[in-house]
């Protein structure tokens, strides 16, 4: 089943002789369940293709289908509700609320929805990032790899429709990073969560089902083109 569908996506900065196509005529799909790595080196246009398949930021043209629904055809309301509800967001940074405990920067998205918690699934995640022990820990008390971890089981609370992580292992050392793609790789498999990856990274990258090669603006190689 295809979660995620591109459409001649393009997203354009400037005019004339300045003008420059960060994402240059994009198209592609995912399938539900897909575990994939978007590489390319600083500059090429991956994290500005991130932002547009998020719904972060809006295209020049083109269309990005979100398990059908196509996007950029919402409002600014709609669209925010749509991709709090339907979009796992994880960043190099973590971006947790400062004042906020473990178990309450997960369950944020519920929060700012009007939704119960699925208790059952939050225990089972806090199980899964081995958190239970620091659920009332406050993110100044946590590692940066216990704050991944965090950043981690708030995109995927909602059980989302796809999980976009932006170089979610480059604020930190090795070990922690093994551990956090570990967990993604576990919550692809074990929540069938579609996973997309965002990285400059190929030993990350080479953990993914499937890798997108990105140069100024263009997919340049696809590993799943065939299947």
């Amino acid at each position: 089943m295809e979660i995620l569908k591109v459409e001649n996506l393009t997203k354009t900065y400037g005019v004339g002789e300045n003008k420059i196509n960060a994402v240059d005529h994009i198209s592609f799909s995912i399938k539900k369940g897909d575990f994939v790595a978007i590489v390319g080196a600083s500059g090429s246009g991956k994290s500005t293709l991130l932002h547009l398949l998020g719904g972060v930021d809006r295209p020049t043209s083109g269309k990005v289908f979100i398990d059908g629904v196509d996007i950029y055809s919402l409002d600014n309301d709609k669209l925010a509700i749509f991709r709090r509800r339907q979009v796992g967001l994880i960043y190099q940074f973590y971006n947790l609320i400062p004042i906020l405990n473990v178990c309450e920067n997960i369950t944020l998205p519920c929060d700012l929805d009007g939704k119960d918690v699925n208790q059952e699934r939050l225990d089972d995640l806090l199980d899964t990032l081995n958190l239970k022990n620091r659920k009332k820990h406050l993110p100044n008390e946590l590692s940066g790899g216990q704050q991944q971890r965090v950043s981690i089981g708030r995109a995927i609370i909602n059980d989302p429709a796809i999980v976009l992580a932006d170089e979610p292992t480059g604020n930190l050392d090795s070990k922690a990073s093994d551990e956090i793609i570990t967990l993604l790789k576990q919550s692809n498999q074990k929540y069938k969560q579609t996973i997309i990856v965002i990285t400059h990274d190929m030993e990350i990258a080479r953990e993914a089902n499937r890798i997108i090669t990105i140069e100024d603006g263009k997919i340049i190689s696809d590993t799943g083109e065939e299947s």
